[in-house]
């Protein structure tokens, strides 16, 4: 007990240090805010926070033996500099709400608790309040790895001058949530429909026979099962507590690797970090090779692709255009002689934006 003691002291000790060293930290950016606004610089530079991410990655790994968990590292410096950077000013953030959803989840992930978040309804609600200057950036889904493409948010690049400025890639675990305290209460399922499909084998199995009712977000999935005790949700862990609903049973996602990709997009341009990745929306001819003369560019500069995906050109019937996600920034040598080579092979080739990869713990 004696050995405890002291070594609880000595946290203290540390606890102590670390809390002086926050509020020097915080100095120290207020400050910098302070010289921006003189200077009319951007507040938010997103390449200088993930400079600090894998800086601090390393020395974890590298210096300190990685005994602190990276996950955990990234969140504790996620939120220090949302803190920090809220000092100079908060940043506004729009999502596809509303609140406690994976897409809330994911804008907290990648901005912190500090910034201000405001839910809209549709994809294009959350385009239009960037695109006014109403929010600084917005967070939307594009793809999950079981379920594909979310296509509106793809579609919404064909008219949009916004650009992609960063990705989160956020693990889907799926929770089943109700006001009930046993699953044999639970007469209806209530969620949003890719999370109804996501877990259709455990509903199959362990709830055979009850209803599963579509609604529009796993939000109001939660709202349905606060007010019917005989009604439940699926939802993420943060639903349970931010409606205090009782969690009867905990990852019924039927696939394990469940994971949903999300795009952060605002109005600047990201310079080069190192570990970048381009996204690129192009249109080719109506003639046979058309494709493949034109991803030949790719191959030639040995620039490798990650994603390719058609989609309609909603101009005229059987007209398609393709969305190319290659790993490397556009003003890299190479990546920029395959994108020049490109646009001479397509009929337009529009470049969605050079943003840094999702970050990736050990």
């Amino acid at each position: 007990m004696e050995e405890i003691s002291v070594l609880r002291q000595a946290i203290d000790r540390v606890d102590e240090e670390i809390l002086r060293l926050l509020n020097e930290r915080a100095r120290l950016a207020k400050r910098i805010g302070e010289i921006k606004k003189e200077k009319g610089l951007p507040v938010h530079v997103p390449e200088r926070e993930r400079e600090i991410f894998e800086k601090l990655l390393k020395l974890n790994r590298e210096k300190y033996g990685g005994v602190f968990p990276e996950e955990a590292l990234l969140h504790v410096f996620r939120e220090i500099i949302s803190a920090c950077l809220s000092l100079e000013k908060p940043l506004k953030i729009a999502y596809l709400g509303p609140k406690a959803t994976f897409t809330h989840q994911a804008a907290l992930e990648f901005f912190g608790l500090s910034a201000q978040y405001v839910a809209c309804g549709t994809i294009k609600e959350v385009f239009k309040e960037v695109e006014t200057g109403r929010a600084d950036y917005g967070v939307v889904p594009v793809e999950n790895t079981t379920e594909g493409v979310v296509n509106s948010t793809l579609d919404m690049f064909l008219e949009s001058e916004l650009k992609i400025t960063g990705e989160v890639v956020l693990p889907i675990n799926l929770y089943l949530l109700s006001s009930a305290s046993s699953l044999e209460d639970v007469k209806r399922v209530y969620s949003q429909k890719l999370a109804l499909a996501q877990a259709k084998e455990w509903l199959e199995k362990n709830l055979p026979g009850v209803q599963t009712i579509e609604v529009e977000s796993t939000a109001k999935a939660c709202e349905i099962a606060l007010e019917d005790e005989r009604s439940a949700a699926i939802a993420s862990e943060s639903a349970a507590y931010a409606y205090h609903l009782n969690i009867l049973a905990r990852n019924i996602q039927d696939n394990a690797e469940n994971f949903t990709r999300f795009l952060v997009i605002g109005k600047k341009e990201l310079a080069p970090t190192g570990r970048d990745k381009t996204s690129v929306l192009f249109g080719v001819r109506d003639e046979p090779g058309a494709l493949y003369k034109a991803l030949e560019a790719f191959y030639k500069e040995g620039v490798n692709l990650t994603k390719i995906e058609s989609r309609p050109s909603r101009k005229k019937a059987w007209d398609y255009v393709f969305f190319v996600d290659l790993e490397g920034h556009k003003e890299e040598k190479r990546v920029k002689r395959a994108l020049d080579e490109l646009s001479k092979r397509a009929l337009f080739v529009k470049v969605l934006g050079s943003y840094p990869r999702a970050l990736e713990p050990q």
